[in-house]
């Protein structure tokens, strides 16, 4: 199965690693839409840092001005963020940063738990042999880079490996929607990786998929992978009342 065209800051994956299909957006023009992906997980960063307050306004000119681009990759950038939750865009106001409530991120970890559960289970049966060597050297790169602190890196990596069960699925449809689920709560899921001793924690988490999908456990893989993304929601609190 061919999974491509997902937009990333980070660089692409290595030969012959699959991408899923973005469904929510079709981009004509690769460099811009990557460029303003970059000002999306840049301004994203930000907003669940604390450094951009609820309520601060967001200028189109402003944010182009500061990061040297045009309007357009800024105005794509804050569409994706208002598709996240973490930005408002209001009539006659403009864009400012909001925080999604409780009741609405729950329900988009809910949601990105189900869909995650549903491609681990059916990899657990379908994945190929050279796509089960793959996840399998994802998961020690990301041993590796559990001990070495760096959050930004574990999240580029974490995003192959996820990415991997999705095209394990073999259903491409499911892949896509999965992904479409998981560009709205990224910035939550990138923020829990700031936690102290978290790096480890996903790592064992995603050992326990691994285990499951390789002996071609669907439950199993289904389970472990529903508990580990219901962690990261509850690792995120913990992040949001640290800031």
């Amino acid at each position: 199965m061919s999974l491509d065209d997902l937009p990333t800051g980070a660089a692409p994956p290595p030969a012959g690693e699959a991408v899923v299909r973005r469904v929510d957006r079709a981009s004509p023009y690769p460099d811009k839409v990557t460029r303003a992906e970059e000002l999306r997980l840049q301004l994203a960063d930000e907003i669940v840092r604390g450094a951009l307050p609820p309520g601060a306004g967001l200028d189109e000119t402003a944010i182009a001005r500061r990061f040297k681009v045009s309007r357009t990759p800024v105005r794509e950038a804050l569409r994706q963020l208002v598709a996240s939750g973490l930005v408002d865009a209001r009539a006659h106001r403009g864009a400012v940063v909001a925080r999604p409530s409780i009741k609405r991120l729950t329900g988009m970890f809910e949601a990105m738990a189900e869909l995650e559960a549903l491609c681990a289970g059916l990899a657990a049966e379908r994945m190929l042999p050279p796509e089960r060597h793959l996840l399998e050297a994802i998961h020690e790169e990301l041993r590796v880079l559990s001990y070495a602190g760096n959050p930004d890196r574990f999240h580029d990596v974490n995003e192959r490996f996820h990415n991997a069960i999705y095209a394990g699925s073999q259903n491409g449809y499911i892949a896509e929607i999965t992904l479409a689920t998981r560009v709205r709560v990224q910035p939550f899921r990138r923020a829990q990786f700031r936690n102290l001793g978290r790096l480890a924690k996903s790592h064992a988490e995603h050992d326990r998929v691994v285990v499951a999908i390789l002996r071609g456990d669907r439950a199993g893989a289904a389970a472990a992978m529903r508990a580990h993304i219901e962690l990261v929601c509850g690792e995120y609190e913990l992040y949001a009342v640290s800031v």
